[in-house]
């Protein structure tokens, strides 16, 4: 990014800050789904909901709205829940909207502090303010995702692909902010040797990502948890030819049959192990370079734990595991950006 501006270190840590910010919401959010308490908190109140239940009394209240605009879920999964366990997944889709308005504080004031005085260029102003807008998409996207679980009879959790776009945008958002902080701080442009495997990089890190989404979504581990396919062959064509003839509906509605979800999982490890080949191509000719050894290592955590994880779905996915893998899958996003920034004005 040209900047005619002398670069500040204030604007680079609050920039750094966002980043940090966003990444922690994005873990929260995994936590949420995972948990099932996306659903706990069934109105989208920007202002009004900033404060918890106070007493009993709402807590009851907001126990008997989940009971009836969530029935499917409650009646589902949790028909015998305490109040008390109603307040653990209340905690996370709370602190979950509670954390994205806390990040919209962080970052308004200080936008306007460098603005007033006269610290932002006109390309990094229009930049944030674009910035502004994608956040603002992402968070009315993520109360039609949780509406789409709400008053449904057909579903236990939220759209599985509404879920994937709610991640997408998220990602976007995250992946802009970097683009801007590396911009900022960056001080010279390096040339990689076979720089064209760096945009097909990317755009498989952000197709691992969307599907990763809908194995969240549609809790596709839990079909199939091993970390090979070819040692439990027999099972994998035992799922295929006990379920029923897919059909387009089966695509489109939350429960999608066995073979649907076995073949999200698939797609997934191909494109990961694919993923994994091209990054280790590109490392093999960028031997020498700290972000490149950084990437590959990454990488190599992320296939690692992607095996722990759906090794470890034994009827029900694994928390922790199903976390930490989404969080690294952005830290190797983040680097990524950087890599792809640093070289940016040879690719063009």
């Amino acid at each position: 990014m040209e900047n005619s501006y002398p670069k500040n270190n204030k604007i680079s840590i609050w920039l750094f800050i966002g980043i940090s910010m966003v990444f922690i919401q994005i873990i929260i959010g995994g936590i949420t789904r995972l948990t099932d308490s996306g659903l706990s908190i069934t109105e989208w109140s920007v202002i009004k909901g900033t404060l918890p239940p106070l007493n009993e009394a709402e807590w009851l209240i907001a126990f008997e709205k989940y009971k009836n605009f969530a029935t499917k879920q409650y009646e589902s999964l949790h028909s015998d829940m305490s109040l008390s366990e109603f307040k653990y997944i209340y905690f996370w889709e709370y602190f979950h909207r509670l954390w994205a308005r806390l990040m919209g504080f962080v970052f308004i004031f200080p936008f306007f502090y460098f603005l007033f005085k006269k610290q932002l260029s006109t390309s990094l102003r229009n930049q944030l303010l674009k910035v502004v807008l994608l956040a603002s998409i992402v968070a009315t996207f993520g109360w039609i995702m949780v509406a789409s679980g709400l008053n449904n009879d057909n579903r236990t959790w939220v759209s599985a692909y509404k879920l994937l776009g709610h991640l997408i945008l998220a990602s976007l958002l995250f992946g802009y902010l970097n683009f801007i902080f590396y911009s900022y701080i960056s001080k010279n442009t390096i040339s990689f040797n076979k720089n064209y495997l760096i945009k097909p990089i990317g755009i498989l890190i952000v197709i691992q990502i969307a599907f990763g989404a809908l194995m969240a979504g549609m809790k596709a581990g839990l079909i199939f948890p091993y970390p090979t396919i070819i040692f439990k062959l027999d099972i994998f064509q035992e799922i295929i030819k006990n379920s029923p003839a897919v059909k387009f509906d089966d695509f489109i509605n939350y429960e999608p049959n066995p073979t649907i979800k076995l073949i999200i999982q698939v797609i997934h490890r191909i494109t990961a192990y694919l993923l994994g080949s091209l990054i280790i191509l590109f490392s093999i000719a960028n031997i020498k370079n700290t972000k490149v050894k950084l990437l590959l290592f990454i990488t190599m955590i992320q296939i690692s734990i992607g095996i722990i994880t759906v090794s470890l779905c034994q009827g029900e996915i694994p928390i922790f595991w199903g976390v930490l893998h989404q969080a690294i899958a952005f830290i190797l996003l983040s680097t990524w950006i950087n890599i792809y920034q640093s070289s940016i004005n040879k690719i063009n």
